[in-house]
């Protein structure tokens, strides 16, 4: 008998005649077809041979076991070796390669190769870039850092210029200088750690001063135009507004009939000196006139004069005020001694007696003042008739007879 397989084998009647070998279905093998050819597996369900279907290029066999799954190469994985493993992508048609991510991530897209959640801030297809705002360091390669770049005063990024170990940032703002970015430019101050342009109203020239101002205080450098002050915002001694109040001209004295007058240039033009001298009042002699007034070529004459009288005026100005406040202290003094004056009389206790032919009647100041306390002045008690026929009043402190 040929006792075929009736699952596997073409016919289970019919087998060789000499050998015995049934002919059996795509894939099965066996003398009676009843086991799995090569490249196929049992199903559990059935019992039927499937193929196994493993990709050639992926496994290192076309045997699967019985759950189907084939030998898969290294790099490679799925049930039938026909996808790369993580860290791996397909580089071709028939092969995983590793990922590669300058060992700065374990993934990458197993299509592309794209390198997937790069560490150690880099980024790029391959890690191999550093982040904005960080640099690649020599020690240790292949590492980034921060960059010591502050985005309120650069733009954040920086890079090591050849020649160089330390980061230079890439643009400093305006107002900031430095490798850093961390100094403050000329023109400009530290404020709170904050670089703030100078104010020195357009009277310091940066071509004599580059700094402008010192770099700590702001306070101005070099300041022109007979201007003086922390932001060059007076007029140095013996100098005074114009009446546009834009420049500072010299001052002007004036006394009794002459007058010299000195006229400062403004701002930016060129510098000029002008002198006239006023008609002279005949009356006066060369000698008074010298005496009063001395003429000199010297500056520093009038601007002493102007001092002086500057002085004696805010002396009388302030004898004034005081003379005005002393005057009011001792109208006010008199005013209250007046009201404690009037008050006294007020409450002074006294009182008018007033006989008659039946009856004798008394009669006190207090009676017409509101709210005024009059005990004690008259007591019944206090009242006698003396026996010479006499009125005795007796209060605690007086004793009157009538």
């Amino acid at each position: 008998l040929c006792n075929c397989s009736a699952v596997g084998s073409v016919s289970a009647t019919e087998c060789d005649g000499t050998t015995g070998q049934c002919p059996c279905l795509e894939g099965y093998a066996g003398l009676r077809c009843e086991s799995c050819a090569q490249g196929f597996y049992p199903e559990r369900s059935s019992r039927q041979c499937r193929p196994c279907g493993c990709s050639p290029p992926g496994s290192g066999s076309p045997q699967c076991d019985d759950s189907g799954k084939c030998q898969c190469k290294v790099g490679v994985t799925g049930l039938k070796c026909d996808q790369c493993s993580d860290g791996y992508y397909r580089f071709n048609e028939t092969t995983c390669e590793p990922c590669q991510c300058n060992n700065h991530s374990k993934t990458c897209n197993s299509s592309t190769g794209t390198c997937l959640h790069c560490q150690e801030n880099t980024e790029g297809k391959h890690c191999e870039l550093c982040k904005e705002g960080f640099y690649r360091s020599t020690h240790p390669a292949h590492a980034c850092h921060h960059c010591p770049c502050s985005t309120v005063a650069s733009t954040g990024t920086c890079q090591i210029h050849p020649g160089e170990t330390a980061p230079r940032c890439d643009k400093c703002r305006t107002g900031y200088t430095g490798p850093n970015c961390n100094q403050c430019d000329n023109g400009y101050y530290n404020s709170d750690s904050i670089c703030v342009r100078c104010k020195c109203n357009g009277n310091v020239d940066p071509a004599r001063s580059p700094s402008v101002c010192n770099p700590d205080s702001g306070e101005c450098i070099g300041c022109l135009y007979h201007t003086a002050g922390f932001h060059c915002e007076e007029c140095e001694d013996g100098y005074v507004r114009d009446p546009e109040g834009t420049n500072c001209t010299k001052k002007e004295a004036t006394l009794g009939p002459e007058t010299r007058e000195f006229t400062t240039s403004a701002p930016n033009a060129s510098k000029a000196t002008s002198f006239s001298t006023a008609v002279i009042n005949s009356t006066l002699s060369p000698t008074t006139i010298q005496t009063i007034f001395p003429m000199s070529s010297s500056d520093n004459s009038t601007s002493a004069f102007a001092d002086v009288s500057w002085t004696q005026f805010n002396i009388i100005i302030l004898t004034v005020i005081i003379i005005v406040v002393v005057l009011l202290m001792g109208f006010v003094g008199a005013v209250y001694m007046y009201r404690e004056y009037q008050n006294r009389k007020l409450n002074a206790p006294f009182w008018t007696i007033e006989l008659k032919e039946d009856n004798i009647s008394f009669s006190s100041y207090h009676d017409s003042i509101p709210n005024a306390d009059v005990s004690g002045l008259l007591e019944d008690d206090g009242n006698e008739v003396a026996p010479n026929g006499q009125l005795t009043l007796t209060t605690p402190m007086h004793n009157y007879k009538a």
